[in-house]
């Protein structure tokens, strides 16, 4: 696998890759044919100056329309994705990138949260793969190598068109025969069944788990995380080989992410956060509603032939406290799910990729 860290000695002798970028300005990502556009989204305002100002900024993606926005021919790694686009988009555009010419999406998530944005609102993010900065730029630097194409589309769900910025860093050169393909997966359950919600399932091959992101909806009184994060690992069918002690320990927080007299408090951090604390205004807002995220990088998750992990939806009564003397309960909340993994294979087969409409509703509060 290709490492997410550069280290800075490295920049001091040449480079492996041949840089190349994909934007709405050079749609091949061919060389010298940066800010060539003579038509585009922008071309009233730079009517005056012509060509090579701003021509071509983004696109728009009509209602229903499955836009291509790089296709790449290998061998080479992506190296860095950029995407902005109206909040009221960040559900209803589904990213989808596709390898070596599989017709099946190896990432299938909507665009806000496979940056951590789930809930259109926008939420601040530090961390070593993805940053989200204001107002909603989003930036991913997770590797993805490929050996022969990668085709990187967005679909719009929503009924108005999207205007879309994004710029696509790649470098072309040669990549490791076992590099494994990345994929990320999005799973949605609008109330959690039995106390559980399954984050990805139906994983078979080599692989490694590198990261969750949860956008979690509260829909009863109390305290909501005491479910455990559980990974079941090559085999494992009843009892999982690794199995936490609650949810907001899983993303590095203690005793309910409370500090006292302030309550609730988020932090983002280089591999893991409470990104976004979402409270009811007392006219329109529903819910509290809360984004986290963990990336497995120094603490990967390898598996050698299959994978299914899971979170408990488990809570505590209004007034119980976190003492022992507490009685738990399970909950049927709103939990959305982005797994991200490297695997031996280009895609996961059509039964253990859930539909994305259907998980949607298009609706985020």
């Amino acid at each position: 696998m290709i490492t997410a860290s550069i280290e800075l000695s490295s920049l001091a002798v040449p480079s492996p890759w041949t840089a190349r970028a994909i934007t709405a300005e050079n749609f091949t990502g061919e060389k010298g044919a940066g800010g060539r556009a003579t038509d585009g989204f922008g071309a009233r305002a730079a009517s005056r100056l012509g060509q090579g100002w701003k021509v071509s900024p983004c696109v728009e993606i009509a209602p229903g329309e499955r836009r291509q926005i790089a296709q790449i021919d290998g061998p080479g790694v992506i190296r860095h994705l950029w995407f902005t686009a109206h909040p009221s988009c960040w559900r209803s555009l589904i990213l989808r990138i596709h390898w070596e010419g599989d017709p099946a999406p190896a990432v299938e998530v909507p665009l806000g949260d496979f940056f951590c944005n789930g809930w259109g609102v926008f939420s601040q993010v530090s961390s070593l793969p993805v940053a989200a900065n204001p107002h909603g730029g989003f930036n991913s630097y997770w590797p993805m190598p490929f050996a022969h194409s990668a085709v990187i589309t967005l679909e719009n769900l929503a009924a108005d068109p999207a205007n879309v910025y994004y710029q696509v860093d790649y470098g072309l050169g040669a990549i490791p025969d076992n590099a494994l393909r990345f994929h990320a997966q999005f799973r949605r359950s609008r109330a959690t069944t039995e106390g559980s919600h399954t984050i990805l399932d139906g994983v078979r091959g080599i692989g490694r788990y590198v990261g969750t992101y949860l956008a979690w909806q509260t829909n009863s009184p109390g305290w909501w995380g005491e479910g455990e994060f559980k990974f079941y690992l090559d085999g494992d069918a009843e009892w999982p080989t690794i199995c936490g002690t609650g949810t907001e320990d899983y993303f590095g927080g203690a005793w309910n992410f409370d500090v006292p007299e302030q309550g609730y408090v988020p932090y983002t951090t280089p591999y893991l956060g409470l990104n976004q604390v979402l409270t009811p205004d007392g006219l329109y807002a529903s819910q509290q509603r809360f984004g986290m995220y963990r990336w497995h990088i120094a603490d990967d998750i390898g598996f050698r032939q299959d994978l299914r992990v899971t979170v408990q939806a488990l809570g505590i009564g209004p007034g119980q406290g976190n003492g022992l003397g507490h009685r738990y309960r399970v909950l049927h909340d709103d939990v959305a799910s982005t797994a991200v993994f490297y695997l031996d294979a280009t895609s996961l087969a059509p039964e253990v990729r859930p539909a994305i409409p259907g998980l949607l509703d298009l609706e985020v509060a």
